[in-house]
């Protein structure tokens, strides 16, 4: 289990996505090279983005084999007799984001089929690191029917995760291509991130106060969330991490997003939901014990740093 600290090249799918425009820029700033792969383009000096229908299997091998600039025209021919390096790193974050976009037929399809294209080209093409977004929504509650429980806390990721909506469904179905892809393709890393609610930076003066004021809004989320910024550190951390095979990291920070202690919240407003270890005072429900034991993740963005309590 090696961690590397060299600049990677990495293809980001969906990067000009509200989690995307946040680890993209954290990424640069750790050195490396980034392709987007999106419909919409970034709007960043220095990444070129590349439009591409992911469900398309064709398109998506040839993303994965592409330049990442035009300049990149200048490079000398290879081995193979093209100047195209082959990427490091594989981060697919493109998706149909939740329920109600689009009907939900095509919701299930667009998103497992682009997964699966994206984890099958990475695997053929040779690339040994690939991490897919996964959901809280997989816990089961973000998008149940009326009033629903979890089974237990800490949310973590031995969980028997049993949704009930489209959305958080083809979620799952894209950790299981990611487990049988690992399993096939020896020595290829597939990391799967159930990413919490995303916060960017603006939002914690435009929505915080009422999640803190009115904490009975936040079970559907299990009162946790993931900063994009600190997101884009779980990828770096992720990128850098080898030998892992595949794994479900919860991709959360660390605290409650509440005034009151987790277990005064949980005794409120999940009385009946067995608690199965002792938890940190502020400790989120949706747990990241994980990503800071096995990755290091340092929470970097508490939301007490720009919400006054």
């Amino acid at each position: 289990m090696a961690s590397s600290n060299a600049a990677k090249r990495i293809v980001f799918t969906g990067g000009s996505g509200k989690a995307g425009r946040h680890c993209i820029p954290y990424l640069l700033s750790k050195g490396h090279s980034v392709l987007n792969v999106d419909l919409v383009p970034l709007p960043h000096p220095t990444v070129h983005t590349l439009k591409a229908d992911l469900t398309d299997a064709g398109q998506v091998f040839n993303a994965l084999s592409s330049h990442f600039h035009l300049s990149h025209y200048e490079n000398p021919r290879g081995a193979g007799g093209v100047g195209v390096e082959k990427p490091d790193a594989v981060i697919h974050f493109a998706a149909y984001a939740r329920n109600l976009l689009v009907p939900d037929s095509e919701c299930f399809r667009g998103n497992v089929l682009s997964t699966y294209n994206v984890i099958e080209a990475a695997c053929k093409l040779g690339i040994k690191k690939v991490i897919i977004a996964s959901s809280e929504t997989t816990y089961g509650v973000c998008f149940a029917q009326g009033d629903a429980d979890y089974h237990s806390f800490p949310l973590e990721e031995d969980y028997d995760n049993d949704p009930e909506d489209t959305y958080a469904t083809s979620k799952l179905c894209g950790e299981r291509c990611a487990r049988s892809f690992a399993r096939r393709f020896p020595g290829t890393d597939i990391y799967a991130l159930r990413i919490g609610n995303v916060i960017e930076p603006h939002e914690y003066e435009l929505d915080f106060p009422g999640y803190v004021s009115k904490p009975e809004t936040r079970k559907r989320n299990a009162w946790s969330y993931i900063d994009a910024r600190d997101l884009g550190q779980i990828c770096d951390l992720c990128v850098q991490k080898d030998g892992l095979g595949f794994q479900v990291f919860n991709a959360t920070n660390d605290t409650i997003t509440t005034k009151e202690t987790t277990a005064e919240i949980l005794k409120r407003y999940a009385p009946n939901t067995p608690v199965t270890r002792d938890m940190g005072e502020f400790e989120a429900p949706l747990s990241n014990r994980k990503i800071r034991e096995v990755l290091g993740f340092e929470d970097v963005h508490d939301w007490r740093k720009y919400v006054e309590v």
